[in-house]
């Protein structure tokens, strides 16, 4: 009997191999510990083969952190319906399914990695990211341009708390995720609310990112408890003397 052979592989799909195997590796282990005989063991080739599609480890580990980052940025898009507490929580469950799933190659792509400084470099790919998120949320809450300088920086500064939070949260995940979730939506509340007592731009924003909150939303549970906080606190009971 005449066994049919494994059809061969095309040079882009092999190169997608290659770039698929390297960012599994990636997201197990730190980057700098991946060596190109380990990427060509995974994928089950040689060493040479793998230099033949990527002559060195930094246009390999560029490639499958650009795989990455194209994936994170699709993962921040989310229909403009429904309240935005909500929809915001619907982002940061899936930013956290990707910081899950991808882990040591996440720390990788916003910490810089052993890939030197240039034209695709990881600083470059995780900016790239962080505009895609900003200007998702000028589109939720209908920012247009030019966008005035404190909104600017009361979304920018929440970009890089959602990512510093990510980070730690990777060190030993000492919080319940849930609850971060929870958090980082509540604190894109948080700052603009901060902003919005100076500015009235921002205020305009605050106004549209409560509309149609329901009462059990992440925003109005924030709502809630700084509004109870901020109440007097009952006196005290009189001790008998």
């Amino acid at each position: 009997m005449i066994m049919a052979g494994r059809r061969r592989m095309s040079m882009a799909e092999r190169r997608e191999q290659l770039v698929a195997t390297a960012l599994e590796l990636f997201s197990h282990r730190p980057p700098d510990s991946v060596s190109l005989d380990d990427i060509a063991t995974a994928a089950g080739v040689s060493r040479p083969l793998v230099y033949h599609y990527f002559p060195c480890k930094r246009d390999l580990y560029e490639a499958a952190l650009r795989r990455a980052a194209d994936e994170l940025t699709a993962l921040l898009t989310e229909p403009c319906e429904g309240p935005l507490g909500t929809r915001v929580l619907h982002v940061m469950g899936r930013f956290f399914d990707f910081v899950e799933t991808y882990g040591a190659g996440f720390a990788a792509l916003l910490r810089g990695g052993p890939a030197a400084p240039g034209p695709g470099a990881p600083a470059t790919l995780i900016d790239g990211v962080r505009q895609a998120a900003y200007e998702q949320l000028l589109r939720h809450l209908a920012v247009a341009a030019p966008v005035a300088p404190r909104t600017e920086l009361t979304f920018r500064s929440w970009i890089s708390l959602a990512e510093v939070t990510a980070l730690l949260w990777l060190d030993g995940r000492r919080v319940p995720r849930a609850e971060l979730e929870v958090r980082l939506a509540q604190d894109l509340l948080a700052l603009a609310a901060v902003a919005a007592a100076f500015d009235e731009a921002m205020a305009v924003v605050l106004r549209r990112m409560l509309a149609d909150e329901p009462a059990d939303g992440p925003f109005a549970e924030l709502v809630g408890r700084l509004t109870a906080l901020a109440a007097p606190a009952p006196p005290s009971p009189v001790q008998p003397s």
